[in-house]
């Protein structure tokens, strides 16, 4: 649920404020919101320095550990510490950019042998001059007898040669630059620049002594930086200065008694509609594993809109199962998962992410097992195994049954809004629109399906189009109501036919899933040969890069459209449209 708030300003004087500040972020309750922008030298300094920590931090979290004993930390200026690493891994950068370079340059030169450039810069000196050319092999006979052509190798019809001349004729063909170095200056370079960036990555490892003490350097800059934004972004009036925040209500006790106690000035308000209020959400556990997603893909429900973890949560479970088809790739994920979660798991503090996978992980399985499919489904069933429930094996039952989940779905939503809005005439649109979409499923599956559209289905449509058409805005002006119905109705009628049949992708993304498996497994089983060993590898590669390209795409799907179904079709049917943004508290990390 999305947490009440309390807009909170707070008076000083002036000559306080600092300390007003510091005794904030001990409490870490009151999310700020600058009254003027933040500017001045102090917070680009820290903004600067900032940048320096994050960039050292995230490059020695990418590096290889030393044994315990081989690393050491030095008195030495953190800030220094920062730059040196940087430097060094931008080093490594460079040299690393430059091998693919001398790679590229040894692949080309290499069927030219190995020579020196300056060589025949020397002999241009003396009046000799060759030239690398391509030469077309038809046109290699026109060239003048006293100009010497020598043929170094051919590459389809194209002769490469070199020229020497007296004259330094240049000629008509595609002329090759000479390279800077030797090919075996090349390779010499290769290999000492190899051992340059072995020993710079050797020095990188010798600053991880310094990760904690980046760590808390960072944290302590991050609170001086939020303090000076807070500071300079502080509304002034005379000697006395004020900021403005957000609260949870539960908090408002908690902060008057603070205020009391410190002499400051407090006034507390139910905020307004043009308000900018931070989203808090708290949930239980189970609902409250959603939130890593959420994180990912920066959604934040507005403050006044609702939240709709619990089914998020309930239906991204199902479309994952769904989508993913298959118990042996749920079976995987899970082992994955599993894996991560005791390598990991200790430094990571939030730990709703494992969870949060444990979940999707059992509902692919579950699906699997419901549908009868085991990495593919074709080899179960000529073995004689069938699936739990054998109507989620026909294409016509499963098809049918994603269209009446998306209605459910949407249902939900139009109910919620009900529910809200109720006993408001206003709810009696949404109900309409309830009917609207029960009647674009059965439509749904006359259309697609090719079943008989029911007779009450007309009743539906005509019962929800009439209260939509008189309950969307009702004024006492019988033409604007109308005017105002009919305007939705243009706009959404065809969106809630669009929006159910959007929910095939279900089937469709799952079958070709299983199509996938299918079709490797029947490469694979027509590849092996009795007694042939090597078919048998051959068959195991085949099966192997088959079913992991499904384990790689099918979460890749699920964000795609799983995510799609929840935070589109359905939160465009409830209203919700993700502008929030999330409740930060101006605190200090310890």
């Amino acid at each position: 649920m999305i947490v009440k708030m309390k807009k909170v300003f707070l008076f000083l004087q002036k000559e306080h404020a600092q300390i007003a500040l510091s005794d904030l972020a001990t409490l870490g309750l009151l999310h700020i919101e600058h009254q003027n922008p933040p500017s001045g030298e102090q917070v680009n300094l820290l903004n600067e320095q900032l940048a320096l920590f994050e960039q050292a931090i995230l490059i020695l979290a990418s590096i290889d550990p030393l044994p315990p004993t081989s690393v050491s930390i030095r008195s030495e200026n953190l800030i220094s510490v920062c730059r040196h690493v940087i430097d060094l891994q931008k080093r490594s950068e460079q040299l690393k950019e430059y091998a693919v370079t001398l790679n590229t340059w040894i692949d080309q030169w290499s069927p030219w042998g190995d020579f020196d450039p300056q060589e025949i810069k020397q002999l241009a000196q003396q009046n000799i001059y060759a030239r690398l050319y391509q030469i077309p092999r038809e046109q290699l006979k026109n060239i003048r007898q006293d100009i010497v052509v020598q043929k170094i190798f051919s590459e389809g019809g194209v002769d490469n040669c070199i020229i020497f001349s007296r004259d330094n004729q240049q000629f008509d063909f595609k002329e090759l630059e000479l390279p800077k170095m030797s090919l075996s200056a090349m390779r010499q370079r290769l290999t000492e620049d190899a051992w340059i960036n072995t020993n710079l990555k050797k020095q990188l490892s010798e600053y991880l002594g310094y990760q904690d003490a980046l760590i808390a350097e960072k944290n302590d800059l991050t609170y001086q930086k939020n303090f000076f934004e807070i500071l300079q972004g502080m509304g002034q009036a005379e000697q006395l200065v004020y900021l403005k925040g957000y609260a949870p209500v539960d908090t408002e006790g908690l902060l008057v008694a603070q205020a009391k106690q410190r002499g400051w000035g407090i006034l507390t308000a139910v905020p307004q509609e043009d308000d900018e209020v931070p989203t808090l959400l708290r949930n239980p556990a189970w609902i409250s594993t959603i939130k890593p997603l959420l994180k990912l893909l920066e959604l934040t429900p507005g403050y006044r809109e609702l939240d709709i973890s619990p089914l998020f949560i309930i239906f991204f479970g199902l479309f994952f199962g769904m989508l993913i088809g298959d118990a042996g790739y749920g079976l995987i994920y899970l082992v994955l998962n599993f894996w991560s979660h005791k390598k990991f798991g200790r430094k990571i503090k939030d730990q709703s992410m494992f969870f949060l996978f444990y979940i999707l992980s059992f509902c692919a399985i579950i699906w699997g097992l419901l549908t009868g499919t085991f990495f593919g489904q074709e080899w179960l069933l000529k073995l004689g195994f069938k699936p739990l429930v054998a109507a989620l094996a026909n294409t016509v039952f499963i098809q049918k049954f994603c269209f009446l989940i998306g209605a459910l779905h949407l249902t939900l939503a139009h109910g919620w809004k009900v529910i809200l809005a109720a006993p408001a005439l206003v709810a009696l649109a949404d109900l309409g629109w309830i009917s609207i979409i029960w009647a674009v499923f059965f439509l749904a599956n006359s259309l697609i399906l090719g079943e008989n559209f029911p007779l009450f289905g007309n009743q539906l449509i005509i019962f929800g189009l009439a209260l939509v058409l008189f309950f969307t805005n009702p004024q006492k002006n019988i033409l604007k109501t109308i005017g105002s119905g009919l305007g939705t109705i243009a706009l959404s009628l065809v969106n809630n036919f669009t929006d159910v049949v959007s929910y095939i992708r279900l089937f469709a993304v799952g079958l070709a899933g299983v199509a996938i498996a299918d079709a490797f497994n029947t490469m694979a089983a027509g590849v092996i040969r009795p007694g042939n060993f090597v078919t048998l590898i051959a068959a195991a590669l085949i099966i192997v890069c088959g079913h992991l390209l499904n384990i790689i795409l099918g979460p890749m799907s699920v964000l795609v459209h799983g995510v799609r179904l929840n935070v589109l079709e359905f939160c465009g049917h409830l209203g919700v449209t993700w502008n929030g943004f999330v409740y930060k508290p101006f605190s200090r990390k310890a």
